[in-house]
């Protein structure tokens, strides 16, 4: 996460009188003065920019007001739950107090108020994955074995973008379905055309689906693309087993008749053979 952090505090000692209303310092000066030890609880990574400088802003005005703004990359944790995937969405917090300083002798308040204190532009909000739908703020008291604190959070509403997956995996496991089914119009006597479909589909469904878990975290539940692959992969193994069912069925049936066309020769060419021998019969009885 990319963005600006502003704080703004008052310090009486440093209070002036003078033509100028805002003092314009140098970053290097905020070394010379006390500042808040802000940190951000559930970050994993931060990163304070400084190329081509420190990008940081520092103001004093004549009341002592202090207004320092920097600008920060922070990397935070986010508790998903990935069991509605990729039809899911995620409150993603991001919280920040004092490291140091109990809730008596510093106070976090949001500047412009809950509604207007985060200020998101919309070409942000448009990430590769996510759609940013909004975001909430709140008030806290953290309680820990050293005291109490202030702590200020963010709760960032993302919601899954399903366009890749629709192309990438959906649509490709549909067709897959809709093929195998054409098998079902093959005639069933054209055995290598129906096993070479079938065993093909199997397979390309066995590849797209490990495809399509390789984008996901390991969890240890079911996904509801997992549940999809797993219709689908029924789907085209019901085929392949449908064919073989036929097949066998039909070779059965195959024999069967064989057997009858078979015994109904034998029974034919024993009526035949008794025939000739009546016919010899009778002859022998003229002469």
């Amino acid at each position: 996460m990319d963005m600006f952090f502003r704080q703004m505090w008052v310090d009486k000692r440093l209070a002036f009188n003078g033509p100028i209303e805002i003092l314009r310092l140098n970053n290097r000066m905020v070394d010379k003065i006390w500042t808040p030890d802000t940190y951000f609880h559930n970050s994993k990574k931060s990163l304070a920019h400084n190329m081509t400088t420190p990008n940081k802003m520092f103001r004093i005005m004549q009341n002592g007001t202090v207004f320092y703004t920097m600008r920060l990359t922070v990397s935070a944790e986010c508790p998903m739950m990935l069991m509605d995937f990729p039809m899911d969405s995620h409150i993603c917090p991001l919280s920040f107090g004092s490291y140091a300083y109990t809730s008596s002798e510093i106070v976090y308040t949001w500047r412009k108020g809950l509604e207007k204190s985060v200020v998101i532009p919309p070409e942000s909000s448009n990430l590769l994955q996510y759609d940013l739908i909004g975001q909430t703020l709140f008030n806290k008291m953290s309680l820990i074995n050293t005291g109490q604190y202030s702590v200020k959070m963010v709760h960032f509403f993302l919601q899954r973008k399903l366009g890749y997956h629709l192309i990438q995996t959906y649509i490709p496991l549909i067709m897959v379905v809709v093929l195998s089914q054409v098998s079902f119009w093959i005639n069933k006597e054209s055995v290598p055309a129906r096993t070479v479909a079938g065993v093909t589909t199997v397979l390309t469904m066995t590849t797209l689906s490990i495809s399509a878990r390789s984008s996901l975290p390991k969890v240890a539940y079911a996904t509801a693309m997992d549940w999809f692959i797993a219709v689908c992969f029924a789907f085209v193994a019901s085929a392949l087993v449908e064919f073989a069912a036929v097949n066998y069925f039909a070779t059965l049936e195959a024999n069967k008749m064989r057997r009858r066309l078979s015994r109904a020769s034998v029974l034919e060419y024993i009526a035949e053979g008794s025939d000739d021998e009546d016919e010899s019969v009778n002859t022998a009885a003229q002469y």
